[in-house]
């Protein structure tokens, strides 16, 4: 019998030959990651020069790490570093666990049609754009015949103006995230319980286990490796706060906690033109998502986990 290790010296061109319809099928995503993903990192280039459209990527003059020492030498920068720091710790801490927990209680229950109706209750914000999900917010929030503030005002209590409110704005921001995507982030959890072997539970029940007592030491445990791989992953994109909804949320009330580096980056690169500028911003968040990965991994793997490489 051959050893796997002697399948795998196997020439490429007899395994694509073997495998060809798993090949096609990969074609397209890998596609998608090379002109989306991997192509336009030639651009990052930019950020050394001092790009003029009209010279191209060749001609344009070499610049160093300029933008990068005018970046962090600019008095917005630590102020875009907390805004944008803030916001990610609030949707890891509050948000993260929450698909987490949704999809334990549709694990739950037991009449399947119900949790059907309920998954495509929750699936449904995702589908909604952030243009409505603003919109939303400002109907229900605005001083001006908001829902919210009636309610308030009917109670005997002040109006309280969210959406010009500095104090507000975090949380508003973190609550709209959790409403529209909570339900989308529980496919992979509710994906990974279908496949707990459900010996485990029996055999918990004849030693007289509670609900409570399978789930934490038998479910959980199962999907802490699809847990923490997806943390890893989150971190990934750590510092990108989602460009559409700050930018509708912002106000000149509350732009000093709000202002963010998506946001800097569309006001100077596009508005203003700096695209050398912008593409520095941009790639400064992007090492300080590969450092994060890579450290989330390492430690991953000293904990006894696999990591995602």
């Amino acid at each position: 019998m051959r050893s796997s290790a002697s399948l795998t010296r196997h020439p490429l061109w007899k395994r694509l030959r073997r495998d060809h319809w798993l090949y096609l099928m990969l074609l397209p995503g890998v596609l998608y990651f090379v002109l989306f993903r991997y192509a336009p990192m030639y651009g990052l280039l930019i950020s050394f020069q001092d790009f003029q459209p009209f010279l191209g990527f060749a001609n344009s003059k070499w610049v160093g790490f300029t933008h990068f020492e005018r970046f962090f030498s600019d008095p917005a920068f630590t102020k875009l570093f907390l805004n944008t720091f803030i916001l990610a710790i609030y949707n890891i801490v509050f948000f993260f666990p929450l698909p987490i927990v949704l999809a334990l209680m549709l694990n739950e229950v037991r009449v399947k049609a119900y949790q059907r109706f309920v998954q495509t209750i929750v699936y449904i914000p995702h589908f909604v754009s952030w243009v409505v999900v603003v919109g939303l917010a400002y109907i229900f929030l605005s001083t001006d015949g908001g829902i919210v503030n009636e309610i308030l005002l009917k109670l005997g209590f002040n109006e309280i103006d969210f959406l010009l409110s500095k104090s507000w704005f975090r949380f508003l921001v973190t609550s709209e995230v959790i409403w529209k995507e909570t339900g989308w982030g529980t496919i992979i959890f509710l994906a990974a319980l279908a496949g707990v072997d459900q010996e485990q539970y029996e055999a918990a029940k004849i030693d007289g286990a509670n609900r409570w007592r399978m789930m934490w030491h038998i479910t959980l445990p199962a999907i802490r490796s699809t847990i923490i791989t997806l943390l890893i992953l989150r971190l990934g994109s750590f510092m990108d706060s989602g460009f559409e909804q700050i930018f509708l949320m912002l106000n000149a009330m509350n732009r000093e906690v709000g202002e963010v580096f998506d946001t800097y980056v569309y006001m100077v690169g596009i508005q203003n033109g700096q695209f050398s500028y912008s593409a520095a911003i941009g790639l400064f968040k992007s090492v300080i998502g590969l450092v994060l990965v890579m450290g989330a991994n390492n430690l991953a793997k000293r904990w006894g986990e696999d990591g995602i490489y």
